[in-house]
């Protein structure tokens, strides 16, 4: 346990802007659909979580080689994207406010979304142990309360390697038990309580959340029953294809109804971040 205190200080220790997958290690989990507790996440020994958390969370923004609650699953890939300077004319926003590839980036080419019909999806990359998600987060909770109805909201757990897998284990989970109003609660056991909510074993991560679960009121074996679920190991791979193909090498990554990424530094401050999402979104909702 002494581990712990070191692991959150190296967590905190970093400016505002994004969390880099740099030195994030690689996902190695298992394959999906295993019935044995915490299959679907393996997580590191205690030390090798320390590393892999205080790098992801030290390494300059949007670093690296290359550069969203619930929905019905979006069609799989790993379409490479290419990020452009400049939309097409017909795709530029009015009046010159935000600047492609100054505030915001096109994704090219476009990507299906998982939006019911009439909606413009949104969605939030983010990972519950990234202290910029964790800052960004009551700017997204306030948003949520007052945002247009024909914004779809998402959230979708990065998926760089063990530690992020097992943290979106806990996600859906939560998700699959109606009980994603904890998501406040996992970021401040992970950010000011000294618990990461993984161990040194499959089991022990299980544990560990199996505990946070009990510890706020949830069914032991309800919570059991959905993290070893058909539907959380599906979500698990959907946000595996989502983080391909968005090539997410940051986080928190905001992308707009398929056609465009950003994020709080190229936005400005957190509240630029939602007006821009609100300015970009209304744009596709008129178009």
């Amino acid at each position: 346990m002494r581990r712990l205190p070191v692991l959150l200080i190296a967590l905190l220790a970093v400016g505002l802007g994004a969390c880099s997958r740099q030195s994030a290690a690689p996902a190695t989990g298992p394959s999906a659909g295993s019935e044995q507790p915490a299959a679907a996440s393996t997580p590191p020994t205690a030390a090798a979580q320390s590393a892999t958390l205080a790098n992801a969370a030290s390494a300059p923004p949007g670093s690296g080689p290359n550069p969203a609650d619930g929905a019905d699953d979006a069609p799989a890939g790993t379409t490479s994207l290419d990020k452009i300077a400049e939309l097409p004319s017909q795709h530029q926003l009015p009046d010159g406010k935000w600047k492609a590839g100054v505030n915001y980036d096109p994704v090219v080419p476009a990507q299906p979304t998982a939006a019911p019909p009439g909606k413009v999806e949104v969605l939030e990359v983010f990972w519950y142990g990234c202290p910029h998600c964790y800052a960004l987060e009551p700017y997204i909770a306030a948003w949520r309360k007052s945002k247009p109805d024909y914004i779809h909201f998402e959230r979708v757990p990065v998926m760089w390697g063990p530690v992020h897998r097992a943290h979106a284990q806990l996600y859906y989970t939560l998700k699959q038990m109606g009980r994603n109003d904890l998501d406040q609660k996992v970021f401040d056991t992970l950010h000011n309580e000294q618990n990461p909510l993984v161990g040194d074993t499959p089991e022990e991560t299980f544990n560990r959340q199996l505990q946070f679960a009990k510890e706020n009121g949830l069914d032991p074996e309800a919570f059991r029953k959905a993290y070893n679920s058909f539907a959380v190991n599906s979500d698990l791979q959907r946000a595996e294809a989502i983080t391909q193909r968005y090539q997410v090498e940051g986080v928190p990554l905001i992308i707009i109804n398929g056609k465009y990424t950003t994020d709080v530094g190229k936005a400005g401050s957190h509240e630029n971040l939602i007006a821009e999402i609100n300015d970009l979104a209304a744009f596709e909702h008129r178009h």
